[in-house]
């Protein structure tokens, strides 16, 4: 089946038809720690007999390029230029790489360089980059106060006198091993693309058609990952790791909704990774898009009315029931899926793990990473009407408050710990 001609369009051959499996150029091997023997990800639009993945890069933004391009703004054939694009600094590889188990959700050779599958990319193959890795400085205003209050020193290396924090960064799109990710989660790989396909309204009809095409580029957001210090120290078990994983909170990360604690366990998780970097280890905090535990914005908005408006006002023992009222389940964010980052990392053992959330803590532990302590927020920093969800999340198993090192002591601790292997 055929689109209509136009003066500017070409035909589209739809997918949605059987018989089109085992027409891959170049078969994707998961799981094999050879880049060239794994095959690289080939998602572009250029040439289709190229492609061996379902879905296309860029994630939600997808939709934006189609709009580009039927506007007219952009060539529909437009190639990316990768010259000097290549990451600033080398992550990995780690033997987490070549275990098919350990990562399902992202590409780990997705940050290219130029040189990587030369061959395939004289051949006129389009490959491009999953992840971008870059330095930067980013400032944030609570860090300065944590300056003048004694809580943090400016070192001239890492945090700069200005207030600026020096960092590399790493942006990571989803790259999913639908195998993998159906294993992960207990489930028949055909349910799992039998139930992609129908929840996307029918978007990617690959998903049902083409069994052969094993990785799925799916249309959501990614990670941003952020490392203080020597990234060496991130593989090394004899120095400190601090590592703050924080899922996205639009409302409080950036405009200062002081109804959660988002925006200061992210700046506190932050000092945590400093202290950690400054003391010879590194901190790592990851950014995951995952609004309003990964059930949209609208819903949170919708939530938050409706615990407001109820009899008695907002309380914590009705805190996640208003939720599920709303959207039938308390949270979406598969925290399942989470390690695989920590992973692609290297990680192996976290010194300080900042958050409380179980889920989190039982998702990392279950893969395999060790944690050695759980660093909370200190009570000073949560605004007043974020009590309720604290308190609603202790209640409802999310939050523990064993083991928590006393936060007056986690710098000297740090400190102790990196002396000790010196």
């Amino acid at each position: 089946m055929t689109s209509a001609k136009s003066p500017r369009h070409k035909h589209i051959v739809l997918t949605s038809h059987p018989g089109q499996s085992g027409n891959q150029a170049c078969p994707i091997q998961w799981g094999k720690p050879d880049p060239n023997e794994r095959g690289p990800v080939i998602a572009t639009l250029g040439n289709r007999s190229h492609r061996n993945a379902i879905g296309t890069h860029s994630g939600g933004y997808a939709v934006y390029r189609a709009l580009a391009i039927a506007s007219g703004s952009l060539e529909r054939d437009h190639r990316a230029d990768l010259t000097n694009t290549a990451p600033t600094t080398a992550i990995g590889p780690h033997p987490s790489w070549g275990d098919p188990h350990k990562i399902v959700s992202l590409d780990p050779f997705g940050a290219l360089d130029n040189g990587l599958f030369s061959d395939l990319r004289a051949q006129g193959y389009d490959i491009r980059p999953s992840i971008a890795i870059t330095k930067a400085h980013i400032n944030l205003p609570e860090l300065q106060e944590a300056v003048t209050k004694g809580r943090l020193n400016v070192d001239g290396k890492i945090l700069k006198p200005g207030g600026e924090l020096v960092v590399t960064k790493a942006a990571i799109e989803p790259v999913w091993h639908l195998p993998g990710i159906a294993h992960r989660f207990g489930v028949a790989e055909s349910d799992l693309r039998r139930t992609l396909f129908e929840q996307t309204g029918g978007m990617f009809p690959e998903l049902v058609t083409r069994p052969d095409l094993e990785v799925f580029l799916p249309p959501i957001g990614g990670h941003t990952v952020y490392i203080l210090g020597d990234l060496d120290a991130i593989t090394d078990p004899e120095r400190p790791l601090a590592v703050r994983i924080h899922d996205e909170c639009n409302g409080s990360d950036v405009f200062g909704s002081d109804i959660c604690t988002c925006r200061p366990y992210l700046v506190h998780g932050i000092e945590v990774a400093l202290t950690t970097a400054q003391a010879g280890g590194a901190g790592v905090v990851i950014y995951a898009r995952k609004e309003g535990r990964a059930l949209g914005e609208v819903t949170k908005f919708l939530v938050y009315n409706a615990r407001k408006r109820q009899e008695g006002g907002d309380r914590a023992d009705t805190y996640f029931a208003r939720t599920e009222c709303v959207a039938g389940v308390q949270d979406m964010r598969f925290q399942e899926l989470m390690p695989d980052v920590m992973h692609w990392l290297g990680m192996t053992r976290i010194d300080q793990f900042v958050s409380m959330s179980n889920l989190k803590y039982d998702a990392v532990t279950e893969s395999g990473i060790e944690i050695v302590e759980r660093v909370t927020i200190p009570e000073d920093l949560i605004p007043a009407d974020a009590q309720v969800e604290i308190n609603a999340k202790k209640a409802a198993g999310y939050y523990t408050e064993d083991d928590v090192p006393d936060e007056s002591d986690l710098a000297q601790t740090i400190g102790r710990q990196y002396e000790d292997v010196q």
